[in-house]
């Protein structure tokens, strides 16, 4: 009885789990997230910050990985705390509906994406970064994004023109 309790409270949690990752994954589609510079990275990042949105903090935090990478191909950036603006890696909107297939896999959990981006909080984020809004969570989250080797591979998969293509 011990076993079979304890069991249905591990299944259930682990429901519950993914339903709040698809809801995540449904937020995370319309990409509302808000990036930043957070400062200078190393040779070939971006530090970034990303305010992503979600009714469970924790999967914000998840979701800001994905958040700094397409803000970093689609969106580009606002300057401060010692960087420059930078401009989106794509400036024209349809590369991303041209590419739907594309992108779907390469922002599909554990996609391709991962490879470019690691969380430099740690994990622990600071009272001022986890806000209430509404029904939601708005969490600032540190990342870092390769974006030489990012820029690379979109390069050479036809995605991104490439820097020595003439205009």
């Amino acid at each position: 009885m011990k076993n079979t309790l304890l069991l249905l409270l591990f299944v259930s949690t682990i429901s519950m789990f993914g339903q709040a990752r698809k809801k995540a994954d449904i937020d995370t589609k319309e990409w509302r997230y808000e990036i930043q510079c957070a400062g200078v990275g190393h040779d070939g990042t971006y530090l970034v910050k990303v305010w992503s949105y979600s009714k469970k903090g924790n999967v914000a935090i998840e979701q800001a990985k994905k958040n700094a990478v397409h803000g970093v191909i689609f969106k580009g950036f606002t300057g401060g705390d010692g960087c420059a603006a930078q401009k989106a890696m794509i400036s024209n909107p349809n590369v991303e509906a041209e590419k739907k297939e594309f992108f779907d896999l390469f922002f599909e959990d554990g996609g391709k994406y991962m490879k470019y981006v690691s969380v430099s909080t740690d994990g622990h984020i600071s009272a001022e970064d986890r806000k209430k809004v509404g029904k939601e969570y708005k969490v600032g989250i540190i990342v870092s994004v390769m974006k030489d080797a990012l820029r690379k591979d979109l390069e050479s998969a036809g995605v991104v023109r490439g820097l020595s293509t003439g205009f």
